[in-house]
């Protein structure tokens, strides 16, 4: 070898080395191991604008979270699962009136730096670095005290660690302190040694997902930031659960077996080989943040998908007029429903399961259920519904109703993209009835006087050779030509949405109001004489219900814009989100 070549061979080798011998072999990820069926984990340290934006969601979310957990607790308690309500209870009241950095200082965690959650198997084990070992310790003595009791005391491998059976799952919770990090775990009450000391870290993994660098490389490849990064691996999960071996699996199953009398079901090996057949469809489901400031959180989900199946929609171009342009409108949604290549694909799955039927009893039902699949959408290539592409909805303006028995006012625009837009303008004449005329050049026509009546506003309707698009409320017979003539799918396109902040304020108040109304109700039933057992549980739902939507009203007031889009790639299904904030 040249001496130049051996140079750059050499520096090349000490830059590897060198990258190599800065990870830090006690982050979160080093603990994980290498063939875990789910992680989400941070890979590197948060930096200021991310932490901040993280910190400004959770206080925005933390008073409903904070009222769920209550509902929870009171649900738990009349279920007769006393102890777990008051843990529940001790939880909430760490962040009841706090901020997430209050509460956060007093727990003494620091997600800042680094966290993980993952599976030891099916376990879960969450990993999380600490600023504070002593407030850490301080908030297990006041779960300790609201349990009405100390933990049970253990030791594997040298490490301390806490534990308490969770009623009569056949699951213990393990929490420890093991260096600067918390961790907590849901492992079988009767777990092994060997498995206590590598959900603790006392025992490393052969391998870990940092050696390995799987999660690294997924978020380089997708674009993922390294705030937070996930994976669930469905190659590794199904065939786990199919299995029947896994740890907390057979324990949980074996405890139910104690409670019921019956004898565990036994899983034949055909139950693994399924489970691995589904799973190669589907392998996995990643998903992280690809920008995340105090203005703007953006999100990106995929979706791994067998090549058959991304062969038959990624190269698709669906011709839906306005599925090829940014959506803007206050609501604007368009939607690819290519009747006739999701039929193709769909008959030919459930010809393929028809030859080949699943002989497991958990899958059994899915041959049934293919089988209605292939009836399905022989039915589905009837006129005029055979022919539709898809359907776009633009929103200009929503006002709730004033009553029960009134219908909201809703000013919009419907697009249907159809290979026969006479063939659907027939059926809509013999619903609508009437001598309504509809020509093919693009114009507004307006529609019957008995729709108009219904609707309680003017409306229109407007055809080509590609769409035809319906119009309600004043003026808006003028935008008909706009959205027929706006530009199709590109190649893979699936979806598109766009919503902005009034439309998702509105939209919000509506359904918390509806909430508010339905959790008065079941409130009112629980305390009526001779309400069924069952009424507790149903309005500690309601009240969870709730507390959702009126922490979806606080985080509503700084939404700017809503948007996403899905699409097909090579490898799979992509799904974007967006939301900006004030």
């Amino acid at each position: 070898m040249r001496p130049t070549k051996r140079l750059i061979a050499l520096g090349v080798a000490s830059v590897l080395l060198a990258a190599c011998g800065h990870k830090d072999k006690d982050a979160p990820l080093a603990f994980v191991p290498a063939d875990t069926p789910y992680v989400a984990a941070s890979l590197d340290k948060l930096d200021d604008d991310a932490y901040e934006a993280m910190l400004n969601q959770v206080n925005t979310e933390l008073p409903g979270q904070v009222a769920q957990m209550k509902a929870l607790a009171q649900d738990m308690e009349a279920k007769g699962n006393v102890d777990g309500s008051h843990l529940m209870k001790a939880v909430a009241a760490e962040f009841d009136g706090k901020t997430a950095e209050a509460a956060l200082k007093n727990l003494g965690l620091d997600i800042k730096t680094g966290s993980a959650i993952y599976g030891l198997g099916l376990s879960p084990v969450a990993r999380v670095s600490l600023a504070d070992p002593a407030a850490w310790e301080g908030f297990v003595g006041r779960l300790e005290t609201a349990y009405g009791k100390k933990l049970e005391t253990a030791d594997a491998g040298g490490q301390t660690y806490r534990h308490v059976a969770i009623s009569d799952t056949g699951i213990q919770l393990v929490i420890a302190t093991v260096g600067k990090q918390a961790v907590v775990s849901l492992l079988p009450a009767d777990a092994a040694q060997p498995m206590i000391r590598q959900a603790l870290g006392a025992d490393r993994p052969e391998k870990s997902l940092q050696e390995d660098g799987r999660l690294a490389d997924l978020a380089k490849d997708k674009g993922y930031k390294d705030y937070a990064v996930g994976q669930l691996d469905l190659t590794r999960l199904l065939p786990l659960i199919a299995a029947g071996k896994d740890p907390l699996f057979a324990a949980f199953i074996k405890q139910q077996s104690a409670k019921t009398g019956e004898p565990a079901p036994v899983l034949p090996a055909s139950c693994q080989t399924e489970a691995s057949r589904i799973a190669a469809r589907v392998p996995s489901i990643s998903f992280g943040y690809t920008k995340l400031d105090l203005h703007h959180q953006e999100q990106r989900v995929d979706v791994a998908l067998a090549d058959d199946i991304t062969k038959a929609f990624s190269g698709l171009k669906v011709e839906l007029p306005g599925l090829g342009q940014d959506a803007t409108a206050p609501f604007d949604v368009s939607l690819a429903l290519p009747v006739e290549q999701i039929r193709t694909f769909m008959t030919a799955q459930s010809e393929a399961v028809a030859a080949k039927p699943f002989e497991c009893p958990a899958f059994a039902n899915m041959n049934d259920s293919f089988t209605k699949l292939g009836s399905t959408m022989q039915q589905a290539a009837i006129p005029p519904f055979g022919d539709i592409r898809g359907v776009r909805i633009v929103i200009d303006s929503f006002k709730p109703a004033a009553s029960a028995a009134q219908m909201p006012q809703i000013t919009g625009r419907v697009v249907l993209a159809t290979r026969n837009a006479p063939g659907l303008l027939a059926m809509g004449q013999a619903v609508l009835g009437g001598d309504f005329k509809l020509a093919g050049d693009g114009k507004p026509a307006p529609l019957p006087a008995n729709i108009v009546g219904m609707l309680g506003m003017p409306g229109w309707a407007a055809m080509n050779g590609q769409a035809i698009a319906i119009g309600v409320g004043p003026g808006e017979d003028a935008k008909l030509d706009e959205v027929l003539m706006a530009s199709t799918g590109d190649a893979g396109r699936l979806s598109r949405m766009h919503l902005n902040g009034d439309m998702y304020r509105a939209w919000v108040d509506v359904m918390a109001e509806k909430a508010q109304t339905y959790a008065n109700a079941m409130t009112t039933a629980a305390g009526a004489d001779g309400a069924p057992d069952s009424q507790a549980e149903d309005t500690a739902a309601a009240q969870r219900s709730k507390a959702q939507f009126d922490s979806m009203k606080a985080q509503a007031t700084r939404v700017v814009q809503v948007a996403g889009e899905a699409h097909m790639e090579e490898k799979g299904l992509v799904i974007s989100g967006a939301v900006e904030y004030k």
